[in-house]
């Protein structure tokens, strides 16, 4: 399956990516929208709505990138300060976990309920421990995570308006910072670890 035959696919449910690889995001909420028309989307305020089209898009890109991916491929570590890549995809769902928790309940960064900590915290902070701890689990187990907390994400989005989205957080680590700002970094970020599953897969197949 080819890029463009790929991103032009019209539901947002995610599609078996190969035999061995299918999303558990069938239940997507705003399938059937194409992905590539950033805009309106139902039950989303007009910036959200961009917000959320930029999430989509990105997600989908990721997910393409995981085609064909097996265990092994999952746990391989390219040098002894690499991450795999099945630690940088729950890497991406703890990120995105700790923006909710940012942005949602207002809490400082890095002020986490220990559970989520226990939970999130090992992949977050990736690394050593990481590379230790995380592995032996197919594609299922990461997309879940990443369905997990995404579905929460929109949920969650859709309850608030663009006046929260454009709503500045004057304390953050960064200096004054906007939530659209922070949502925005959550699509860059998955867009910069794309890139690192990219590389790794190549040396993969070397």
């Amino acid at each position: 399956m080819n890029r463009r035959k790929f991103i032009n696919y019209s539901s947002m449910g995610a599609a078996a990516l190969s035999s061995r690889i299918i999303s558990p995001m069938s239940e997507h909420p705003i399938q059937g929208e194409n992905l590539n028309v950033f805009g309106p989307r139902s039950g989303y305020t007009p910036h959200l709505s961009a917000m959320v089209s930029m999430m989509n898009w990105m997600r989908r890109t990721v997910l393409m990138s995981l085609n064909g991916l097996t265990q092994k491929d999952l746990d391989y570590i390219h040098d002894e300060d690499s991450n795999s890549i099945g630690a940088m995809l729950w890497h991406l769902a703890s990120t995105e976990r700790f923006y909710q928790l940012n942005t949602f309940e207002n809490r400082r960064w890095g002020d986490w309920p220990a559970g989520e900590n226990e939970k999130w915290g090992i992949a977050m902070s990736l690394g050593a421990r990481a590379r230790a701890v995380i592995k032996d689990q197919p594609l299922e187990f990461y997309l879940e995570k990443l369905e997990e907390v995404r579905a929460y994400t929109l949920a969650e989005l859709a309850k608030r308006d663009d006046d929260w989205l454009f709503y500045t957080d004057e304390d953050f680590g960064w200096g004054p910072t906007n939530n659209y700002c922070k949502w925005f970094h959550v699509v860059e970020h998955e867009s910069n670890h794309n890139g690192q599953i990219k590389y790794l897969t190549k040396r993969i197949s070397t």
